[in-house]
């Protein structure tokens, strides 16, 4: 992928374009379109976004652009979910490099990110880790029509209603000047700019920074700073002042049902149960409700996810990438790397937690999809049967766990608690899921 925005063919070729697109796929649209086909949809879409207070100079400009990709739409349905363990992906997403490079774009734009902290009270670190991850800086924003892309998926059934909102916030994009139709280049679902930015969040959150009388969310860094800041901020509810994710020591003997996002505990009950810094400090011994999150169980990192660690989840519900995102920020942040296992941590093969997966459906718990990858609802199904079978609750796959569910291992009484219990008072629901 490029930095820099392609040119769309020209107005004669995508002419054609929506003439061979829209007559091949007009013969079948969606079971949700009773037999309406591109070009009535598109009728009516245009007419939606007039009401929605768009002008019909930027529909008209905008209109050659608004073509229909068969394409865009098979991407959407066959996109995959991630597959690699946390240390792996975090491995090569978190590396080195992307950490210095943070740092230097701290000091590129200083004035930038002290204006957003000041206003908003985003750390630069926490802006600069998601601006790195979504685009590398802007180096990698995707080479696709964005306008294409939002109307494919827009027409298509399986997020119609969505992608309907996401085309008409385009439209808005382009009527107050942001961007031309042209400029609207990016990921193969629509997203935009150095942070990856859906429309209607551009349309909410962008900001003015560099003082240009536009909200240029490709081209000008201050821009991207200040838009991200401000959705972070107002958009995912960050709290001021407040820290976002750790890395902690944890002890053998943790009771490990209560370590998950949903359960939290004052940083002073962690550390009666052991959990100190990641150096061997002791923890605060105050209120601060928290989590204790073991992205791959008892024998991986452990991390302390504060109130801001939310923000993550609502970015980007997969928890691999979340997590990294948050221990990213962190080392831009000056935290140390994080520690390797002592030892490799077990884990079961893409077909075993598919296999799992389809003996926890049997057994009554909604995995989400049945697909090989651990994802969050796999997790609680998982936690709930090593409760149930007496195992250490830590919602990371095992073979004895497989074993037990397969019935080929005997199952042993319900363990003790190794430490002493106290009251759940904070439970909070799990964070809601966007996209893997």
């Amino acid at each position: 992928m490029t930095a820099l925005p392609i040119r769309l063919a020209r107005p004669i070729l995508v002419a054609t374009l929506v003439l061979v697109a829209t007559s091949a796929f007009a013969q079948n649209p969606g079971p949700c379109r009773r037999g309406v086909g591109f070009p009535q949809f598109l009728a009516q879409l245009e007419q939606d976004a007039g009401k929605a207070g768009v002008s019909q100079r930027a529909i008209a400009e905008a209109q050659p652009y608004l073509v229909f990709d068969q394409g865009i739409v098979n991407r959407d349905r066959g996109q995959r979910v991630f597959g690699q363990i946390f240390t792996q992906f975090a491995g090569r997403m978190a590396a080195d490099y992307r950490m210095q490079q943070g740092r230097q774009y701290i000091q590129r734009y200083a004035q930038a990110f002290a204006r957003a902290e000041k206003e908003f009270g985003v750390p630069p670190a926490v802006i600069a880790a998601f601006w790195g991850l979504e685009s590398d800086f802007g180096a990698n924003m995707g080479n696709l029509p964005t306008l294409r892309s939002l109307v494919s998926l827009a027409f298509d059934c399986r997020r119609s209603e969505m992608f309907q909102g996401e085309t008409i916030a385009a439209l808005k994009i382009i009527d107050r000047g942001d961007l031309s139709p042209e400029e609207m280049v990016g990921s193969w679902a629509g997203e935009l700019g150095q942070t990856q930015f859906l429309p209607t969040h551009y349309v909410n959150y962008a900001v003015d920074y560099d003082g240009d009388g536009r909200r240029n969310l490709l081209r000008s860094g201050p821009d991207v700073i200040g838009s991200t800041a401000n959705y972070i901020a107002t958009g995912l509810k960050w709290r001021r002042g407040e820290p976002w994710l750790e890395e902690i020591r944890v002890p053998a003997n943790l009771p490990w049902e209560e370590t998950d996002l949903s359960i939290k505990h004052p940083r002073s009950q962690w550390a009666k149960w052991g959990v100190t810094h990641a150096d061997g400090r002791p923890l605060e011994n105050d209120d601060l409700a928290t989590s204790v999150l073991l992205p791959m169980g008892r024998f991986g990192p452990a991390f302390l996810a504060y109130p801001n660690f939310a923000a993550y989840t609502e970015w980007n519900n997969s928890l691999i990438y979340s997590t990294t995102a948050g221990y990213l920020a962190s080392r831009i942040a000056g935290a140390s790397a994080m520690k390797k296992p002592s030892q490799p941590v077990p884990q079961l093969s893409f077909n075993e937690i598919r296999e799992l997966q389809q003996l926890l459906v049997r057994a009554g718990y909604n995995v989400g999809k049945v697909d090989g990858v651990l994802g969050l609802q796999s997790r609680v199904a998982v936690k709930a049967m090593q409760l149930k079978y007496g195992l250490p609750a830590d919602a990371w796959p095992t073979v004895e766990l497989l074993a037990r569910m397969r019935g080929t291992a005997p199952v042993a009484a319900p363990a003790a608690t190794s430490a002493p219990k106290a009251p759940s008072a904070a439970r909070t629901p799990k964070a809601t899921v966007r996209s893997q």
